[in-house]
């Protein structure tokens, strides 16, 4: 992998996409934060008719092809100035004229990006060699870049990086509460002003790489997968940048080897995988598997969450059940019918309990508790009678509605709660319905039933 860096051919577009990916996840963190999602896309194609203005004006000037940076520069510079006119619309729409926000970023969206086809209309055939970069910044041409590209986004990227850094706070009082932010004596105003230049930064920099169309996904997808894994601003801001560079280096990679191989694999046939949908389709990728697989907010590990704790409850009630006939045996078939599962899982929540060793076979048609499945049934006994206590005397609940929220409440109260609940209700032996409330268990982990 070392190539892509030190090749010549290969380094511009590795290291120029890695920085374009860089400002863009840092500033998409902000924007993903304050749910603005969709003003990428509208200053990113509002952005194409100052790219189509720098290519006339280096065409009025009699600028060629060979002259880069200047024609670059051009591009940069209309690109930035049509994105800031475009948000400057959009302010005025919101704030003068009340539109709402999503009809204001969806008519900019298309108003910009029609004047620039507009434009592009006619430079096309006025002239032809300057409009060949105008498509480049449109799709995106990452494979084209030079050395000169890694000094321009460079700095731009280092800008974004030095400003994020430098009102690191403030854009995280203002991101998470205006108000809050405004007694503090920060200004509000301005720093709106400053995140929406570092917005339309971060897509200057990268519609060279992939182009206006795709460039917002840049902005919200390493910010989307960096988000199911903290909780933290500055935590959240390392993360999508750590995203946003692998995107950039994988989309490269990806790009260039798939292609190689296809070539090997069929010789006639011309097969390349564009590098900035590559970039896009990584970030993407990242995203969704951010999305499933996060420890803590990831969609796969919540609905095994959920799958343990419904098991939790199917045997801890089933293990209620079994309580209340002591120490004789219970007939299977009773407690089948107490349960809303298959034949097939009751059989399976059974043996799970024979095998962890609360419950005892002793036949082909009744099960006993054992001493420690005595101890938890007596618990959540225990616990659903304390709840019902505590609905009734200090909620004022009626006792024949209590029933039902403490069959929920039983499942989830912890050892915390139930001696704070203890404390509270003066340790009470009976329960609204004056059943007996079974004792505190001294024997016992705190731990669920396996």
């Amino acid at each position: 992998m070392l190539e892509y860096f030190l090749d010549p051919v290969l380094r511009a577009p590795t290291l120029g996409c890695m920085l374009m990916c860089l400002g863009a996840a840092l500033v998409g963190v902000v924007v993903f934060l304050r749910k603005q999602s969709l003003i990428g896309e509208a200053l990113s194609h509002a952005s194409y008719p100052g790219v189509i203005a720098g290519i006339l004006v280096a065409g009025l000037l009699g600028f060629d092809t060979q002259q880069e940076l200047r024609i670059a520069l051009l591009v940069m510079g209309g690109a930035m100035a049509t994105a800031l006119l475009g948000l400057w619309c959009i302010h005025i729409l919101e704030r003068k004229w009340k539109v709402r926000s999503d009809s204001a970023l969806c008519f900019i969206l298309a108003a910009f990006f029609g004047i620039g086809l507009t434009l592009a209309s006619d430079v096309q055939f006025s002239y032809t060699s300057l409009y060949r970069q105008a498509i480049i910044y449109l799709y995106g041409q990452a494979a084209t870049m030079t050395d000169l590209h890694i000094i321009i986004y460079g700095a731009l990227a280092l800008a974004i990086v030095a400003l994020v850094a430098l009102f690191h706070k403030e854009l995280q009082a203002i991101t998470f509460d205006r108000d809050y932010a405004k007694t503090l004596g920060i200004s509000v105003a301005p720093l709106d002003t400053l995140l929406f230049i570092l917005i339309a930064l971060s897509i200057v920099v990268g519609i060279r790489s992939v182009g206006v169309v795709l460039i917002s996904a840049m902005l919200i997808a390493p910010a989307a997968a960096a988000r199911q894994y903290t909780h933290k601003f500055s935590t959240m801001l390392i993360l999508a940048a750590l995203f946003g560079l692998l995107s950039g280096f994988l989309g490269n990679y990806l790009s260039v080897e798939i292609s190689r191989a296809v070539t090997v694999l069929y010789p006639g046939n011309r097969f390349a995988l564009p590098t900035g949908p590559m970039i896009v389709l990584v970030a993407s990728c990242l995203c969704v598997l951010s999305l499933l697989l996060a420890p803590e907010r990831g969609r796969l590990w919540r609905m095994r969450r959920a799958s343990r704790f419904r098991s939790q409850v199917l045997r801890e009630n089933l293990l209620k059940a079994m309580w209340r006939f002591g120490d004789t045996e219970v007939p299977l078939n009773y407690l089948k019918s107490c349960q809303t599962i298959s034949s097939w899982g009751f059989r399976m929540l059974l043996k799970r309990l024979v095998t962890s060793g609360w419950v005892e076979r002793m036949n082909q048609k009744s099960v006993k508790l054992t001493a420690e499945g005595c101890l938890w049934a007596a618990r959540v006994v225990r616990l659903h009678r304390l709840w019902e206590v505590y609905l009734v005397d200090y909620l004022g609940m009626g006792v024949e509605r209590v029933h039902y929220n403490a069959e929920e409440m039983e499942h989830i109260l912890t050892p915390e709660l139930e001696k704070e609940l203890t404390l509270l209700l003066n340790d009470p032996k009976r329960d609204p319905h004056h059943q007996p409330i079974p004792p505190a268990q001294s024997k016992g982990s705190d731990e669920q039933p396996l």
